[in-house]
């Protein structure tokens, strides 16, 4: 079962933690040390958390436009995510999200 469900997920687990890796390449540049983490809830979620150093950055949600070629990441992630969010400290912030299990 287990391995059904991250079958199912696998594309859109993928494509998430790119988006919200490529935030952080955008807005702080290469090389910025990050975290990844990608674990189960207990309501049989995916959880995807990218923490990087810079608390300031926040993530911005932009209108859809046909014709941007950037700007599109978060979007992704607000369609595919049940939620999402980001949790500040003081010196580091992490961007995370959460999708359903496959059928729910």
């Amino acid at each position: 079962m287990l391995r059904h469900h991250l079958r199912a997920l696998d594309f859109e687990v993928r494509l998430c933690v790119t988006e919200l890796l490529t935030n952080v390449i955008d807005h702080l540049g290469e090389g910025t040390l990050v975290t990844v983490r990608v674990t189960g809830t207990d309501l049989g979620h995916t959880r995807i958390e990218v923490t990087d150093p810079d608390p300031r950055a926040l993530p911005t949600l932009l209108a859809a436009s046909e014709t941007a070629e950037s700007g599109c990441g978060l979007t992704l992630v607000d369609v595919l995510a049940q939620r999402w969010g980001v949790d500040q400290g003081a010196d580091r912030k992490t961007v995370w999200c959460e999708l359903a299990a496959p059928g729910r």
